[in-house]
């Protein structure tokens, strides 16, 4: 089990992952058998593609207006950490969506005078749990100590990680002898799940738009036969995307705000969260009936998870609260060249939702 870095610098952030090669699958194979439940989706990876250059230009222009908010929320969220934390502090981020935020919040906590932040990126996959190994290497090899680990997400949605978190947290609190904190950190609470959050919104947090060329160059994590006990759960490393890399630049783009940011304090609000929990909990509720889900797992809400679907799944429809909105700029374009079908829906407490295309 050997860390690294991949296009990150070591002090950004660590990642306890297994680089691997790995034969893609084409999108509706690969949906195909998610579906029939031949292969579960963390054993399978479609290619990933570099984005146009109006896609990229479209990231950039996010990553410009929203810069310096998400610069303040990453400052509190760090500011949180910092006092419930006084001697130790481990960024545990959920790779790889959470991997840009806890880049981000180890640079925060510096800023903050808390020198002994580390940032690790470690494997959490739905159905399948935390990589216990990495958590392993944190806390032995690494003598990191257990009461200064935060994990750390970039959003929430429906709450499927953050059940995953909490169960494979609980597990290992049952049965090792290191106590950890089962506590989910995320910038955007937009299914009002999340322990410690930033914000309610849904908006476009610009990491969220883009795939590896903002995560390092890492693909999302894999768990198939060539992951052994021992093993780091895996990822595919785009050294070929190295030229497109974003990484670093969108993090220098953000920690140059940090200098002009008043500190702010994270309000732990339960009757918003669980405002916010039952909007989406409603919400959920009359979109499966309107369409006949049956399977939650389907229905991807919030501006990350309509992104991550149109880019790497098989979409089948795109609802948007408000199609002139900028933040969904990026989704009309992809839908656009995906021929997905767009509906709007202005009561929606979202600016966005996608639905996997059942082929049953």
């Amino acid at each position: 089990m050997t860390p690294f870095t991949g296009s990150y610098r070591a002090e950004d952030a660590v990642f306890l992952l297994k680089p691997m090669r790995l034969d893609t699958v084409d999108v509706t194979a690969k949906e195909r058998l998610i579906q029939s439940g031949q292969r579960h989706y963390s054993e399978m990876l479609a290619p990933e593609r570099m984005p146009d250059p109006h896609y990229l230009a479209l990231f950039g222009a996010l990553t410009e207006r929203y810069a310096g908010r998400l610069a303040a929320e990453i400052l509190a969220l760090a500011g949180y950490l910092a006092a419930s934390r006084p001697h130790e502090i481990t960024v545990v981020s959920l790779a790889r969506a959470g991997t840009p935020i806890g880049a981000l919040l180890v640079r925060a906590l510096r800023q903050l005078g808390r020198t002994d932040a580390r940032h690790y990126s470690i494997s959490i996959i739905r159905d399948r749990g935390i990589d216990e190994n990495a958590l392993r290497y944190i806390l032995r090899r690494e003598k990191r100590e257990p009461a200064g680990l935060a994990f750390v997400d970039g959003w929430t949605a429906k709450g499927v990680i953050g059940e995953e978190l909490r169960r494979s947290l609980e597990r290992w609190n049952a049965s090792q002898p290191e106590r950890l904190d089962e506590a989910l950190h995320v910038v955007s609470d937009i299914g009002g799940v999340a322990d410690v959050a930033a914000t309610y919104d849904d908006y476009a947090i610009p990491s969220g738009i883009l795939n590896a060329t903002v995560s390092g160059l890492t693909s999302r994590s894999i768990l198939n036969a060539a992951i052994g006990p021992h093993d780091f759960h895996g990822c595919v490393f785009y050294a070929d995307f190295a030229a497109h890399d974003r990484s670093t630049w969108f993090l220098d783009q953000v920690t140059e705000q940090f200098a002009g940011i008043a500190p702010t304090v994270i309000c732990r609000d339960p009757e918003k969260r669980r405002e916010r929990r039952w909007a989406m909990t409603g919400f959920l509720a009359c979109l499966s009936e309107r369409y006949r889900i049956g399977n939650r797992n389907f229905v991807k809400p919030g501006v990350a998870e309509a992104t991550r679907v149109l880019l790497r799944r098989l979409p089948g429809l795109l609802l948007l609260r408000d199609p002139g909105a900028p933040d969904v700029e990026h989704l009309r374009l992809l839908a656009e060249q995906k021929r997905v079908t767009v509906a709007v829906d202005p009561a929606m407490p979202i600016q966005a939702t996608a639905l996997i295309k059942d082929l049953s």
